[in-house]
């Protein structure tokens, strides 16, 4: 499991120009689904979220996380995380999970999220959707469970 966390002022969704989500203080989640995950990703990756410390201190210092500051989530799946473009010019996506394995991680993923203690919004699973966001700082943070869950295969 892939996820793109940006620290954001604000953020919000849109699908066929009606707004769906909107969060201010937070973060934008992009979450990729890969064949591999199962629920452990899910849940690891949703904790992991919400304690890393990305968020200033009173000093300037990233030494507090989503639910210190009382901050929101907006999580959007987003297959395109799992393109492959080591060969040729055009991505593919073979390394994306097909959307009856993905959509119920993201689900999970959200609602450990918001078990948490995470306000969360969500964006439409597989709609195309328009993302917009003013960026904090900017801070931009990729997370791979594959890379953070040894032996996990």
């Amino acid at each position: 499991m892939k996820a793109v966390l940006q620290r954001v002022q604000r953020a919000s969704v849109e699908v066929t120009g009606e707004r769906c989500a909107q969060i201010e203080q937070g973060l934008m989640i992009l979450l990729g689904v890969v064949p591999a995950d199962q629920v452990s990703e899910a849940e690891f990756l949703a904790q992991k979220c919400a304690q890393l410390r990305i968020f200033e201190d009173g000093q300037g210092k990233m030494n507090r996380s989503l639910l210190d500051v009382g901050g929101e989530a907006l999580v959007v799946s987003q297959f395109t995380l799992c393109a492959d473009c080591r060969h040729g010019r055009r991505p593919a996506f073979t390394g994306a999970a097909r959307p009856e394995h993905a959509r119920p991680l993201y689900e999970q993923f959200v609602k450990r999220l918001a078990e948490c203690g995470v306000p969360v919004q969500t964006g439409r699973f597989g709609a195309d959707m328009q993302v917009s966001l003013q960026n904090d700082g900017p801070v931009t943070i990729i997370l791979d469970t594959e890379e953070m869950m040894p032996g996990r295969l």
